[in-house]
């Protein structure tokens, strides 16, 4: 019975995620996630009873994953393979499970900013970009760190380039650019 409820949520989950990407957060209902799901919604409040507790379950499970990848990237040694390692682990997140909410952040960033789950992927996001570039360490290092990082979030969402590319072309792409801006090299300017 277990098996049957999560098997529910999850797919309630991605319903409301392909809702979310195709009419945007504020305009989807939760009564357009239950007809699509082809449910009641008193079956679809079982589950959620707001499009936030969909949100936020959601987020909440890459969030789990974020603290796990950074954790293990903390305990990394400082070299250039360690944070290729750490990038592609990162890319791996990004992959197909978690594409959809990074193209939800991307598309509806207004309404993403407005939940608390907004803040809470954000901190956590930060938290890992230190496991890439150590703090106190040279400013334009850090800063192409977080670049790195944010070309995979970003390589995910092949939308926000306007590029007609497949998107495991894009990735690639996006994966190439991020190691390059983390290889072991003086910081420009100096």
């Amino acid at each position: 019975m277990a098996g049957r409820r999560t098997d529910t949520r999850e797919r309630i989950q991605r319903v409301a995620m392909e809702l979310f990407a195709e009419r945007g957060y504020d305009k989807t209902t939760l009564q357009e996630v239950a007809e699509r799901l082809e449910i009641t919604r008193p079956a679809l409040y079982y589950h959620f009873r707001t499009k936030e507790e969909i949100l936020t379950s959601i987020a909440d499970g890459f969030i789990s994953s974020l603290d796990e990848l950074g954790e293990w990237a903390r305990a990394q040694p400082d070299t250039f393979e360690a944070r290729q390692e750490i990038l592609r682990r990162i890319a791996g997140l990004l992959e197909d499970k978690w594409r959809p909410l990074m193209r939800f952040a991307q598309m509806n960033q207004g309404a993403f900013a407005e939940t608390s789950v907004g803040d809470r992927m954000q901190e956590r996001i930060i938290s890992l970009l230190s496991a890439l570039s150590r703090p106190g360490g040279d400013v334009v290092v850090q800063f192409e760190a977080r670049l790195a990082v944010f070309a995979l979030i970003l390589g995910s969402v092949p939308e926000v380039f306007g590029m007609d590319l497949p998107p495991a072309e894009l990735a690639s792409a996006a994966m190439t650019v991020a190691v390059r801006l983390v290889a072991d090299h003086e910081p420009s300017g100096q």
